[in-house]
């Protein structure tokens, strides 16, 4: 089954399901994934996208099968990965279980990672003899340090969950089988917050970390947040020790 998109208010959720084959994903599945994340780029009311998956691990990468054509320019698993990443919304991946091959990558792209005790990744590339792509490999760089990448790149080392809160790839570890509880806080926290401020942070911090910075970009976001309603709505509900309400203007 292809990959399901549900919005429900501020919150998006993408869900994978193919949990018997610990939800692989196949050629299709990289278009579809890619006009959800359109999609909701295409709805301003979205400020958080969840990636989630049904059954006992999260996602055992892309058919081994089929890895060959996921290289190619207009199918390619890296641009649907690319495309996760530029995520207008904030993203967070809930890894229940597994997490293997090129879907280490896909939720690399989150902006949050929630995993359980019983998380583990590992990327098999080299063992299969696959290139990765350069985008993957400058997100693990960037994110995780060159001497993590060259672990679990040339070495395909398994990390289980501590190993993986340790160098940064989870960003929250939960000690139990279901990420829910914290997902769901995480969600609440995040869409509590102003939405011009939340998600043009989102957007510079992400491109600062691929050396990419726009200086008249974060400027123009800095001053459209000066002049916003929400930014008087946010200093007054501090001074009345209330929760403010946004509006995202």
């Amino acid at each position: 089954m292809l990959p399901l998109l549900h919005v429900d208010g501020a919150i998006a959720t993408i869900t994978l399901r193919r949990p018997r084959v610990a939800n692989k994903l196949t050629p299709e599945d990289l278009p579809e994934l890619i006009r959800h994340v359109a999609t909701v780029n295409q709805t301003p009311g979205v400020l958080v996208l969840v990636l989630q998956s049904e059954g006992k691990h999260f996602c055992s990468g892309y058919d081994i099968g089929q890895v060959a054509q996921s290289q190619n320019k207009g199918s390619a698993f890296g641009e649907m990965v690319d495309a996760l990443e530029d995520c207008r919304a904030v993203t967070i991946a809930a890894i229940q279980g597994g997490v293997y091959g090129g879907a280490t990558d896909m939720a690399l792209a989150c902006d949050f990672r929630v995993g359980t005790s019983a998380a583990e990744m590992f990327i098999p590339a080299a063992r299969l003899g696959l290139h990765f792509y350069q985008s993957g490999l400058e997100r693990y760089v960037s994110r995780l340090g060159v001497d993590m990448a060259k672990r679990l790149f040339l070495c395909a080392e398994k990390l289980d969950a501590r190993a993986m809160h340790a160098c940064g790839y989870l960003t929250h570890l939960v000690e139990g089988p279901d990420p829910a509880e914290t997902v769901r806080a995480l969600v609440q926290t995040l869409a509590a917050m102003a939405p011009i401020a939340l998600l043009g942070m989102k957007k510079h911090l992400n491109q600062i970390a691929r050396g990419h910075a726009d200086a008249e970009s974060i400027a123009r976001e800095v001053q459209r947040s000066a002049a916003s309603q929400d930014l008087r709505e946010g200093g007054l509900a501090w001074q009345e020790k209330r929760a403010p309400v946004f509006q995202g203007r």
